[in-house]
């Protein structure tokens, strides 16, 4: 059974619409956005911020002004997955900052992981230094990224 908190009005669904496009958006600018006064609009924050809605907020910055221009998918197959074969890996994938995403896949491999580097060399010495001598990777299998055509944060909060 759901919770109070758990459920979201139309006036809710507007906050995070508008939060997740816009996270230093002033309150009282919330506010008049969503149609409230100022404090009932905090208060509803608060609550989404509560019970798990609103994650986090963060800028969103400009990888090619930081040398992570080149964008690439990579295939992981490991030798084994038992669970201590997985929490390993996961483990160790956690720690390298070039991984954006990592996500354990059904499929023909195991994981999906999306990585950011300045160029090839970079993802070459990411692949050789970093990702294949993780114990237990089998075999990895790459997609470079020619042209980013969608790439969002966004979520559809429409009901």
């Amino acid at each position: 059974m759901k919770k109070d908190s758990d459920i979201l009005d139309r006036i809710d669904r507007k906050i995070l619409a508008v939060l997740q496009e816009e996270a230093r958006i002033a309150n009282v600018d919330l506010a008049e956005r969503v149609s409230l006064s100022p404090t009932p609009c905090l208060e509803r924050v608060k609550r989404l911020e509560r019970s798990g809605y609103i994650l986090q907020y963060a800028a969103h910055l400009n990888p090619n002004k930081l040398n992570a221009g080149l964008v690439a998918y990579i295939e992981v197959s490991l030798k084994s997955t038992t669970s201590e074969d997985l929490a390993l890996f996961n483990q160790t994938i956690m720690s390298l900052s070039e991984v954006m995403e990592c996500s354990m896949v059904a499929g023909g491999f195991d994981y999906l992981i999306k990585i950011r580097v300045k160029d090839m060399m970079g993802y070459r010495q990411f692949l050789g230094e970093k990702l294949a001598v993780i114990e237990g990777v089998r075999e990895t299998r790459t997609y470079v990224v020619m042209e980013e055509v969608k790439a969002t944060h966004l979520l559809d909060v429409r009901e």
